[in-house]
């Protein structure tokens, strides 16, 4: 069978970019090897009557134009903000984060960094808003059309004032902790702002470079509010139904439990995919939301690829820490230091009270293969939508680091994935009494869990590290940060790609542009 344009993974990028080429007039089908479309991106139930977001589990960063285009409003998409944004239980204490509490919140542990606290939001709004900017342009490429990219994308940058600019070249070169120090003195608000810092990134906030993954994860806006997180009404899963019916309506065919086994290359251009059942499907354009690391480890074919860009393959890191879960509970959490329900429970519920516990679980994953004493965001989304969970009930996500992507001495994740699930259970329950006996059923993603179920090479939930060496127009590497991978025809349309990981449906949308660029070119 054979297509104008095959995109490998159903995911929301995949999504984006089927419905763009599609809305272009292209021929396009989506190779989804699960038997759900929405890649990481999906809501399912996981015990009788309670359903939850399974990966992704939170909505900021997706792009408004992307929402706009595709209409997602018009296909039932609904997103609600977080009564708070942020709840710190602390041993005996608390932080309160969300619109005008978080001074007066701070101030109970330093006037100093209260005071100091708008000046940081505006400055880092600035520079957010410089990532904003560039999250829906095509990083440069090589020759004169890339130096041309590079000059206009990097010309605004000469606007910011010398200090912004300094700020700028810190966040994407120092630490989380070295970036905060400057700002503010008292561990609390260090903490909720670091948790940023490592995020679907196996370091410390200590690592170089830490502080960009912080502003990574703040250049989101939830219904026009900058800055904000919300929940989409129905789990992570609406959003990537709303893409889907977006696509049925431009004429995307979508096969479910199409696994791809390979890329077919001939005379140096992609040419189709053959799948694991042995069908082979053409196409002139292939799409590859599977991550670098799954594409060209095991999808290309290493002869089919130049031996530089084989090597740095090789070398492309991939490996979040990150360990997901979801449980399915009696009753509400009943924290310590407050325990009657209210605005907490449908904050971001950060267990990790300071940036030298956030760097002692990085130094255990790495001695141990898991913390000891692990991070823990923890939402409730069910106080929020009452569609996931029976009356009274309650469904909690668990996003947890830091977990070694493979652990030490031999030792496996089939083997360690109950053990390390009850340690973050207790690590919840130390705060909240209640929590361990309120539990009713629990569903558990390790970091090869989610390899194996998702495709995430070493379980990672970005596609791969967000470090200075790639990002922008080093993303998956230097030289093919335009989306175009060195065989002609194939593409890179997921979080592998510019802007990074998050569901932003950026990627998407800029590979299709650039798809559709080549497609004129050769005409032309």
């Amino acid at each position: 069978m054979r297509f104008d344009a095959i995109i490998i993974g159903g995911g929301h990028n995949g999504l984006v970019t089927a419905f763009y080429l599609a809305r272009a007039g292209l021929k396009v089908h989506i190779c989804e090897a699960r038997d759900v479309v929405g890649g990481a991106c999906v809501t399912e139930e996981f015990a009788a009557g309670f359903r939850n977001s399974t990966a992704s589990y939170t909505v900021s960063l997706l792009q408004e134009k992307v929402a706009a285009d595709m209409k997602l409003a018009d296909h039932g998409l609904r997103v609600v903000l977080r009564p708070l944004n942020n709840f710190l239980p602390l041993d005996g204490d608390y932080l309160k984060v969300g619109a005008g509490q978080t001074q007066a919140e701070v101030a109970r542990f330093s006037a100093k960094d209260a005071a100091a606290l708008p000046a940081y939001d505006a400055r880092l709004e600035v520079l957010a808003d410089q990532m904003r900017r560039l999250a829906l342009k095509t990083p440069p490429g090589r020759g004169l059309k890339g130096m041309a990219a590079l000059a206009a994308q990097g010309w605004p940058l000469l606007g910011l004032s010398a200090d912004e600019q300094r700020d700028l070249f810190a966040l994407f070169t120092r630490s989380a902790r070295e970036f905060l120090d400057g700002w503010f003195e008292s561990d609390p608000i260090k903490a909720v702002l670091g948790f940023d810092s490592i995020v679907g990134h196996y370091a410390s906030p200590d690592t170089p470079g830490s502080a960009y993954v912080l502003l990574h994860h703040v250049f989101g806006q939830v219904n026009g509010v900058k800055g904000a997180w919300g929940h989409a009404i129905g789990g992570m899963g609406a959003i990537t139904q709303a893409m889907a019916r977006a696509c049925a309506g431009t004429g995307v065919s979508i096969g479910l439990d199409e696994r791809v086994a390979r890329v077919n290359v001939a005379g140096g251009k992609a040419v189709g995919v053959t799948l694991s059942d042995g069908r082979t499907l053409e196409a002139s354009v292939i799409a590859s939301n599977a991550g670098p690391a799954l594409l060209f480890r095991q999808l290309v074919d290493r002869s089919d690829l130049p031996a530089d860009f084989a090597r740095a393959m090789d070398g492309y890191a991939a490996g979040s820490g990150t360990f997901r879960m979801n449980v399915a509970l009696s009753e509400l959490p009943r924290f310590s230091v407050l325990p009657e329900p209210g605005p907490h429970h449908g904050a971001g519920i950060i267990i990790a009270p300071s940036l030298d516990y956030m760097d002692r679980a990085f130094t255990d994953a790495k001695t141990h293969g898991w913390s000891r004493a692990p991070i823990v965001e923890m939402l409730i989304p069910s106080t929020l939508d009452d569609t996931l969970a029976p009356p009274g009930r309650h469904v909690a996500s668990l996003f947890c680091q830091q977990f070694a992507p493979t652990l030490p001495n031999g030792q496996s994740w089939d083997d360690a994935r109950e053990i390390v699930a009850d340690l973050i259970i207790d690590t919840v329950t130390a705060h909240a009494p209640n929590f361990k006996s309120s539990i009713l059923a629990r569903q558990i993603h390790s970091p090869l869990d989610l390899e194996r179920k998702f495709g995430l090479i070493g379980g990672d939930i970005f596609h791969g590290r967000i470090s200075l060496d790639q990002l922008w127009a080093a993303r998956p590497v230097l030289g093919h940060g335009d989306h175009r991978m060195p065989i002609k025809g194939l593409y890179l349309c997921g979080s592998g790609a510019h802007p990074g990981g998050g569901v932003t449906g950026a990627p998407g949308h800029n590979a299709a542009r650039e798809i559709l660029a080549d497609r004129r070119y050769r005409r032309l």
